[in-house]
């Protein structure tokens, strides 16, 4: 019965998680439909947080907290169904999947490759890896925890769906164009 739980939890979790890696992609490959001035920028940025020791340069704390939290969720998917995997195989993951994204924006003209979005991103997943633990602590059992994670996911997926649609329709008061 428990073998039977379990892979039912696994299944939805790859399935949340898949809903995930498409928001993920329409967010940050496809820019949710909408050419920005910046897209032509066919920069390497290969010096992380560059811009934040430039001559009167700022980092953008706004955009670097928000790559570390959209990449919260692929750590912990990444987490949940590569429990048996080690840690620095998750960790390598989070990386690969993070550089290919930057790889292609740059390949398809559509902003630059920025090693700061490498780290951020990273510690964005990392930041997933270390709550599920902290869940699988809370737990103590793998089956409830990934049980909790997959409500949590299920909600924070339609919620995030619901916000794409409504900012796409122009539905909301903040404009992204």
């Amino acid at each position: 019965m428990t073998n039977r739980l379990s892979l039912h939890a696994n299944k939805l979790t790859w399935i949340v998680c898949v809903f995930y890696l498409i928001a993920l992609f329409w967010i940050l490959i496809f820019k949710l439909g909408v050419r920005f001035s910046y897209m032509e920028n066919r920069s390497v940025n290969l010096i992380p947080f560059r811009e934040a020791f430039a001559l009167n340069g700022r980092l953008d704390r706004v955009q670097a907290l928000a790559n570390v939290l959209i990449f919260v969720p692929l750590g912990v998917y990444v987490a949940m169904l590569g429990k048996r995997l080690y840690v620095w195989k998750l960790l390598l993951l989070l990386f690969a999947v993070s550089f290919l994204i930057e790889a292609l924006q740059f390949i398809c003209r559509i902003g630059a490759f920025d090693s700061t979005d490498l780290v951020t991103n990273t510690c964005g997943g990392i930041l997933g890896l270390w709550l599920v633990h902290l869940i699988r602590r809370a737990f103590k059992s793998d089956l409830a925890a990934q049980r909790f994670i997959n409500v949590a996911a299920l909600i924070g997926t339609i919620l995030l769906f619901s916000f794409l649609i409504l900012l796409k329709l122009n539905k909301l008061p903040i404009r992204y164009q």
